[in-house]
């Protein structure tokens, strides 16, 4: 469960070029080769499953503090997984934890689904972020038979690095590595 906890803000924000991408500006990627899709309308379906996420964070989120007497969080995605995953052990104790790990993993495989239909199974690197101050969580989602991402790596906090960016990436993961061994 803390893997797709740390998962949802990306997909949450990639979601969201989803839902309208002429009106969000999002470039489009002329090398993917698809099925057209109409990109004149909003896609409330989309908007619907982030709803949904921020519904059901918030929701868990609301049960941990004031169970725990804790304080809330900011109502982002990013910081009420961030919270959520903190107070894992706490959850995780809770009878109905396996009900929200189920939640959680369909929300995951559905956002995933509407960054990328034409996808099946993810592996999703997950790592601290390599830049200085930061805690947020870097991801990087790979299908099966990859050997590179087919999207940028992005950073929880909203680091990004594109593909041109991630031989730096890598030479800054490795700089974290070693400065841990030490």
């Amino acid at each position: 469960m803390e893997h797709h906890l740390q998962e949802l803000p990306a997909l949450h924000r990639e979601c969201l070029h989803q839902a309208s991408p002429t009106a969000m500006g999002r470039p489009s990627n002329p090398t993917k080769v698809s099925a057209p899709r109409n990109v004149d309308h909003l896609d409330i379906a989309v908007l619907d499953t982030r709803n949904h996420l921020s519904s059901l964070l918030e929701s868990w989120t609301g049960t941990v503090v004031d169970q725990l007497g804790t304080a809330a969080p900011a109502r982002s995605v990013p910081d009420l997984a961030r919270f959520l995953t903190e107070n894992l052990d706490w959850l995780t104790a809770q009878p109905a934890a396996p009900d929200l790990a189920d939640e959680i993993e369909s929300l995951v495989k559905q956002l995933r689904r509407i960054i990328d239909p034409e996808s099946s199974e993810y592996f999703t690197f997950v790592k601290e972020c390599v830049m200085d101050g930061c805690d947020g969580t870097i991801t990087a989602t790979l299908r099966p038979g990859e050997s590179v991402p087919a999207r940028r790596i992005a950073c929880t906090a909203g680091h990004a690095w594109e593909t041109h960016e991630w031989l730096r990436l890598r030479h800054l993961m490795e700089r974290q590595r070693k400065g841990g061994e030490a």
